[in-house]
């Protein structure tokens, strides 16, 4: 019996529209559906548009080679549709000495994972790129960079469209059940609807592991725990002092309070962590005294009171406070079903090559 479609995606931020978007390009009938009135209205509306370069990811995993995969899948793409995007580079900067063997660590996994043109920097050298910084010495990405992330998301949803696909709004998924070669799928909204589909792909973000739960048969212990991980930005009032991403080493369970210029020219700070029970989107302002003391440890001439509460986003994390940070988890524990949990950064800049993996996965 003929399904109604090939594939089914749950959720339409960036990570399902490349999923469908790969898809439809190699002739799969497709339908992505959302919950909410616009694409790109959850996780991917909230975060820093940063293309990652792909050194901060354990060698080997997944996170590693889709995004370095991923980044080199998304430069092309984002020249190919007219998104704009700036690759003006990324510094990691030491302000200690004792910070310069985690830089040399971070150079060497860099080199393990095939990212392109990594150099290490003397402070000399780094203050020659950014004299207003405080370092002892740096690790230079230049493929790293920022981007249109709403716009690379319409992008997606052209082609998708173009390619013969459908993506529907103020959908939600209310459940799946199997069936011969394929999933009954359940809709609601104004037109709650059943359809048939070969594969259902949950790529729901925050959500995933709730929508796991409303299928019948996925099992449970297939299912990671959610952790929601806050991170707050805040923005600068005055001149970017910056031309280039600025990071610091990474902490435990994220990469830190990093500094970015928008393709605007708005500067901007984070995201910082903070583990919440639900989500909470508002930005407390006396967490910028937190702030102005980690900048000031790259970038002491930051003016006092020059931080303003901007927004805020919440990463869908498998590991909880003091516990290690793991990798992406893309599950196909049952027949017909691929559910991508845990996909926070650098869930963006892998994307695409995200979308080829679950399509190779899909086909197979």
């Amino acid at each position: 019996m003929p399904h109604d479609f090939d594939a089914c995606i749950v959720g339409a931020g960036a990570v399902g529209l490349a999923c469908g978007y790969t898809l439809a390009r190699r002739g799969d009938s497709v339908l992505v559906v959302e919950r909410e009135g616009r694409i790109g209205a959850g996780v991917s509306s909230r975060n820093s548009e940063v293309i990652h370069a792909g050194l901060h990811y354990a060698p080997g995993s997944l996170k590693a080679r889709l995004c370095v995969e991923g980044r080199r899948l998304l430069y092309a793409f984002l020249e190919s549709h007219s998104v704009a995007f700036d690759k003006c580079g990324k510094l990691i900067v030491a302000t200690e000495v004792s910070e310069l063997p985690a830089i040399a660590a971070l150079a060497e996994r860099g080199a393990e994972n095939d990212v392109e043109g990594v150099t290490r920097l003397t402070a000399a050298q780094t203050l020659a790129l950014e004299p207003a910084l405080r370092t002892v010495g740096a690790l230079h990405s230049p493929e790293s960079g920022v981007f249109d992330a709403h716009g690379y998301m319409e992008a997606l949803q052209g082609e998708i469209e173009a390619n013969g696909g459908a993506i529907v709004l103020d959908t939600p998924f209310l459940g799946a059940a199997p069936m011969a070669g394929g999933l009954s799928i359940r809709t609601g909204g104004a037109d709650p609807t059943t359809i048939t589909a070969r594969t259902l792909i949950l790529a729901a973000g925050l959500q995933a592991q709730a929508c796991a739960a409303l299928i019948e048969g996925f099992p449970p212990a297939h299912v990671p725990p959610l952790h929601f991980g806050k991170g707050s930005y805040f923005t600068l009032s005055g001149k970017a002092p910056f031309r280039r991403l600025i990071y610091p080493p990474p902490i435990p369970g994220a990469l830190g309070i990093h500094y970015r210029r928008d393709l605007g020219g708005q500067p901007r700070f984070g995201p910082d962590l903070e583990f919440v029970a639900a989500e909470d989107y508002a930005v407390d302002p006396s967490r910028a005294a937190g702030f102005e003391a980690y900048v000031r440890r790259f970038w002491p001439g930051l003016p006092e009171g020059a931080l303003v509460p901007d927004y805020a986003g919440i990463r869908p994390k498998l590991h909880g406070p003091g516990e290690t940070q793991g990798d992406f988890v893309i599950e196909t524990g049952m027949a017909g079903v691929i559910a991508l949990f845990g996909i926070e950064s650098p869930g963006l800049t892998s994307s695409l090559a995200i979308g080829a993996h679950v399509a190779d996965l899909a086909a197979n």
